[in-house]
């Protein structure tokens, strides 16, 4: 067919065939049964989690959704990293003496007693842990700073124990994790420590800690006791209601014009 008159003809561009190595023979896959294995895929959302781990992601989401009073919502307000790490460094040098260390002091006093010898037992410096004695040492005056763990179940184990220190005039912190307290005093979890003194060439570092921490807790018990949390939906809602705004707002307009 002869080309119409005005219009160019297109010149059509030869395709260029690849050139194939015969040695190289193409098999595709089969994914059939008794085939090649399928791809890795990420499964991750279909995986069935132990009961444990979505009752814990179920119970985060409804603290998120729901609204959490000021009591409880205090424990969300933890120390900062730096001073969390600093804390636990000074901890770790007043750890209480293990089972094996006590037996074997047990012996030699044993063996020194044994032997005629007078034997001078000086109280060491440790950190004190169970939540009667914790509370007795805040109620004699005699704590001068007390550790509370946020993640305490239940959590009125603790709720009270902030505003007893404050009432004392004694510094508390709220700190991350159960376990790390657990981990100094040689328990799986610990819900709350406490120091009663320190050693004279930590004071000064124990003032700097003691006054940063009254800074962060002891002094702001007033703005958390009247702050609310909760109250965040998740995406899908807060598409929905803003969506709804826009809706009205429209109306508004148009009723305004």
């Amino acid at each position: 067919m002869a080309p119409k008159k005005g219009v160019k003809a297109v010149a059509r561009k030869k395709k260029t065939e690849k050139v194939v190595n015969p040695l190289f023979e193409k098999r595709p896959k089969q994914f059939g049964i008794g085939g090649a294995l399928p791809p890795k895929k990420d499964v991750h959302r279909f995986v069935r989690w132990p009961q444990v781990v979505r009752i814990q992601r179920k119970r985060r989401i409804l603290k998120q959704r729901l609204k959490v009073p000021p009591a409880l919502n205090q424990f969300t307000k933890t120390l900062d990293k730096n001073l969390a790490t600093t804390l636990f460094k000074m901890l770790l040098k007043y750890r209480p003496e293990d089972k094996a260390a006590k037996k074997e002091r047990l012996l030699k006093r044993a063996q020194a007693e044994s032997d005629g010898k007078s034997v001078e037992a000086k109280k060491p410096i440790v950190v004190k842990y169970g939540l009667n004695h914790i509370t007795y040492l805040i109620e004699q005056n005699k704590a001068q700073l007390v550790i509370i763990a946020h993640d305490v179940d239940p959590i009125e184990l603790v709720v009270w124990l902030p505003a007893l220190c404050r009432k004392m005039e004694i510094p508390y912190c709220i700190v991350k994790g159960k376990s790390r307290l657990g981990a100094i005093v040689h328990q799986k979890t610990a819900a709350a420590l406490c120091l009663t003194t320190v050693k004279n060439e930590d004071k000064m570092e124990f003032s700097r800690i003691l006054e940063a921490i009254k800074a962060n807790f002891n002094d702001k018990y007033d703005e958390y006791r009247k702050k609310w949390g909760g109250g965040i939906m998740g995406s899908k809602s807060q598409a929905k209601t803003k969506a709804k705004e826009r809706v009205l707002a429209k109306e508004a307009a148009q009723r305004m014009n």
